[in-house]
């Protein structure tokens, strides 16, 4: 007899157990929700991609993660998994523009590959859930992007979190000065890493890949640590540039203040919102507006949604100029935290059915079943067990499963018409006519719905 093959999970992937991916399941629902509720509509682009596609998009560090895949047939086409959704939405918008018209509003959602170490919520393999505006630069996208953002977590149930928020013209501003814009790239790759590495280890990576004095470094790290409360800090930029005013930083300042005003006027907490001069998101391809949220009781597990804007990314494949802006809810890292919250979003619930019907008498069959029609034909999940074993059994595999009701019959209730419906959280049953079991079921749904909202 041959050797068994053991049964394993490669590093930096997982498997998904019955109450992860119900959660998962309902966390896309939500999310598709608030993208339809702003107009965005659905697309799908392929897993795999050409590698010219998806080559010197994000950066140096970025082509290093992609994986590449060989076909066994034949080596001619080079190809890659896709490392994001924004590159092959940039190559999508580009190969259907003149059918889609702009400005168009996409959402995604699915997976994406990356050959990075695994941590805590990171893996090689995730899903995000994208959202873009392609075809205007207009600052109204940005501003609604937050918005999105926003709307996003309190669907999800979250009250504490921050939405933080930078623009890189302001950087720019301050590199066209220095006369050191040729050289942004290198820097934002080094002040990507500030949170991680401090700032002594930037400022030398800034002077040994970016070839910039340690002098220019200090200006760069002095207006990137720049600190105080949005509005006050944007006057403390403006202070800042006073001296030697920029037309890029100026932009950039009066972009930030109107998605401020904006933001305030419609009543978003202002505790959700904070201009941060040390994100800069380390795609090379932003260039504008740049978002990345925080859980306030979890902020160590990173950004849970990202993005910004990207003018130029298009231009990679055709000369038509589409302007972009968007983000990315991470699936993955924002369930690792709710996770580790213990977010009751995340109940430990293995079936995604309401009711259990119990197989009392396995004469009754069809009458089971008939009732179970009934109740789903009048949206009520529900789910016959195939056996008719103990009632005990029976009972205990639905509140292991997390089934909130069992209804029960055996020739006995038949007899007399009658049905009992149980509730297994609290262990109560009533006895309910024939012709009223779906009626009755409909309106504790409804209750415990309603409960549970509040």
């Amino acid at each position: 007899m041959s050797d068994l093959i053991v049964p394993r999970t490669l590093s930096g992937f997982r498997d998904y157990l019955p109450a992860s991916m119900l959660a998962r399941e309902e966390i896309l629902q939500r999310v598709r929700q608030v993208y339809r509720s702003y107009g965005y509509t659905p697309i799908d682009t392929p897993a795999c991609e050409a590698l010219d596609i998806l080559l010197g998009k994000g950066g140096d560090e970025s082509d290093k993660l992609i994986y590449r895949v060989r076909s066994a047939r034949s080596d001619k086409e080079e190809m890659g998994l896709r490392f994001d959704l924004t590159v092959p939405f940039a190559r999508f918008a580009a190969q259907y523009v003149t059918q889609l018209g702009l400005p168009f509003k996409r959402y995604a959602m699915g997976p994406v590959w990356r050959g990075e170490r695994p941590g805590h919520g990171r893996y090689r393999e995730f899903w995000q859930c994208d959202f873009d505006i392609i075809g205007t630069t207009s600052n109204a996208a940005d501003i609604e992007v937050a918005l999105v953002i926003h709307d996003l977590l309190v669907s999800l149930g979250f009250d504490r979190f921050v939405i933080r928020i930078n623009n890189r013209l302001l950087l720019n501003g301050l590199l066209a000065r220095l006369g050191l814009l040729e050289r942004a790239v290198p820097l934002l790759r080094a002040l990507d890493k500030l949170p991680k590495i401090g700032r002594e280890k930037v400022a030398a990576e800034m002077v040994q890949l970016a070839q910039i004095t340690p002098e220019q470094a200090e200006q760069v790290l002095q207006l990137t640590q720049l600190q105080d409360r949005n509005s006050a800090l944007l006057d403390r930029v403006e202070a800042f540039f006073a001296d030697q005013p920029h037309p890029l930083a100026s932009e950039g300042i009066q972009r930030l203040r109107e998605l401020l005003s904006v933001l305030g006027a419609i009543g978003i907490p202002e505790q959700r919102l904070a201009i941060d001069l040390s994100i800069c998101r380390g795609l090379d391809y932003y260039t504008g507006t740049v978002y990345e949220t925080f859980l306030d009781d979890l902020p160590a597990i990173g950004s849970v949604c990202s993005g910004g804007r990207y003018d130029n990314l298009a231009g990679k494949y055709t000369r038509q100029v589409l302007p972009g802006v968007g983000a990315s809810l991470g699936l993955d890292r924002l369930l690792a935290a709710m996770e580790h919250l213990g977010h009751p979003l995340l109940q430990q619930r293995l079936t995604p059915a309401d009711v259990l019907i119990v197989q009392f008498d396995a004469q009754h069959l069809a009458d089971y079943h008939r009732l179970a029609r009934q109740l789903r034909q009048a949206g009520i999940t529900v789910e016959v067990y195939p056996e008719a074993r103990k009632i005990g059994q029976q009972l205990a595999y639905a509140e292991k499963r997390g089934f909130r009701w069992a209804v029960i019959a055996g020739s006995e209730e038949f007899a007399q018409g009658l049905w009992k419906v149980k509730n297994l959280s609290r262990r109560e049953e009533i006895a309910v006519p024939d012709a009223e079991v779906v009626a009755t079921l409909q309106a504790l749904l409804q209750r415990t719905v309603s409960a549970e909202a509040s």
